[in-house]
């Protein structure tokens, strides 16, 4: 998961506390130099980490923990609510409520700009947007030829002139066009530092523009210096908020998390990969969460929303409610899985999962296993997917060297499916809603 290092340090200091025959000063100032250790080894500005660890030390020793609640718990909490508010308490959504939002993305050169709005892109055209790229960056002819075939892959239009060197013209050229869409995401040019055509150049094109939203794509891996470079960004063109990128590759990563959120621009999304999807919301609250193990529903549930339409959901539900199950209904669950993302980034999200050790490699092997799964089901016919009960010897021998995997694989995956269709007898006829009770009020933030 993002920041790894942090996450690992944070979850031991909270099993610490949880295992704590007696909480005192002597354990808060124990926890108090643990916590400045992790957040300074990701970077954190010293100032910043003393000021936290100030607030947490003066809390944890001050206040009464409410009535049904421990010591131990409410210290936990403390942790908790005091990390959410360092990184900025509350989520900060893009302002897109008008018919043709526009949306500006400004920063330095490596910043991983051009893929940030492919990113953009792919997030929104999954919320229903029809969406389309306007490139601006009229020194650089690579970030036509990146946005052009990001946006063929995506079947997002595009927007660009080769010949013209004026972007404000660019601008005036595909205005009219432009209207035709939701939202329309532009990419500006960038430079090896903040300088004066730079600042000149974005000051005109927001003039003319007038854009709902202007994002600073800043790298994670610059830690600190995120912040000066937020602020100058944030004095010459007032920015509206920051995208940090890169966020799954650097241990600077918390440094310009944190340095963003104090210079007075809201982080509203991170890069946390590689892919086109790779990219979340910013919630503090849900960030923390996963820091510390305690989960991510509201990200969890995101991911859902978009990796499992609501006919799908609503058939896999009545399904479930039914006792009914079949290795069809394996391998749909299979590909939900599949575009949920990693095994491991599924976790971090549910709450309590995140604190299980589990080895990297076991995750690894259970990603392996599904790939050869679905190779296997694939195998099978339309009767043996649909009543896998068939599965004899000799079709699973057939099987086998259809998928090319083993006969103990092919039995391994008959026994996940018997499995998973003993807990839905066992499930069936319960309301999930009421199962979801349980969870109410256990996990701060939610």
């Amino acid at each position: 998961m993002v920041l790894d290092k942090l996450g690992s340090s944070l979850k031991g200091i909270l099993k610490k506390i949880a295992k704590a025959g007696l909480v005192d000063k002597k354990l808060i100032e124990e926890l108090i130099k643990e916590i400045q250790k992790a957040l300074l080894y990701a970077d954190v500005n010293v100032k910043l980490v003393f000021e936290l660890t100030k607030n947490i030390k003066e809390r944890a020793l001050n206040e009464k923990p409410p009535s049904g609640i421990t010591q131990r718990e409410y210290l936990i909490n403390i942790v908790y609510e005091e990390l959410v508010r360092f990184l900025g308490e509350e989520k900060k959504e893009l302002n897109l409520k008008s018919k043709n939002s526009k949306v500006m993305l400004v920063g330095l050169y490596g910043s991983g700009k051009t893929t940030t709005i492919a990113k953009l892109g792919k997030f929104y055209q999954n919320r229903g947007k029809k969406v389309c790229f306007l490139v601006l960056d009229v020194h650089r002819p690579a970030a036509i030829d990146q946005l052009e075939q990001l946006g063929k892959k995506l079947k997002i239009k595009v927007f660009s002139d080769r010949k013209e060197k004026d972007p404000v013209k660019i601008y005036e050229e595909f205005k009219k066009e432009l209207e035709k869409f939701d939202l329309v995401l532009i990419d500006t040019a960038g430079r090896d530092a903040l300088s004066k055509d730079l600042i000149k150049e974005i000051e005109l094109l927001n003039k003319e523009i007038k854009p709902d939203e202007r994002l600073l794509i800043i790298s994670a891996d610059i830690g600190q210096a995120a912040e000066k470079q937020a602020k100058q960004f944030h004095d010459s063109v007032n920015i509206t908020g920051v995208i940090a990128t890169k966020m799954d590759g650097t241990g600077k990563a918390g440094g310009a998390l944190v340095a963003c959120s104090v210079s007075g621009a809201p982080i509203k999304f991170i890069g946390v990969g590689e892919k086109v999807d790779d990219l979340e919301e910013f919630n503090p609250k849900g960030f923390v969460g996963r820091l510390l193990g305690m989960g991510d529903l509201e990200a969890l549930l995101e991911k859902a929303k978009i990796a499992i339409d609501e006919e799908t959901a609503e058939d896999l539900g009545k399904k479930f409610l039914k006792g009914e199950f079949n290795f069809l209904d394996l391998y749909e669950q299979m590909q939900v899985m599949k575009k949920l993302g990693p095994i491991s980034k599924v976790l971090d999200m549910i709450p309590g999962m995140g604190n299980v050790d589990i080895p990297k490699e076991m995750l690894e092997g259970q990603e392996e296993k599904l790939v050869k799964w679905k190779y296997i089901m694939q195998s099978m016919t339309k009767e043996e997917l649909e009543d896998p009960d068939l599965l004899s010897s000799t079709r699973i021998e057939r099987i086998a060297k259809g998928s090319g995997c083993t006969t103990k694989e092919v039995r391994e995956l008959l026994k996940q499916y018997r499995q998973a269709k003993k807990l839905m007898k066992l499930m069936k006829g319960k309301d999930p809603s009421k199962l979801m009770k349980k969870f109410k009020g256990k996990i701060p933030g939610f």
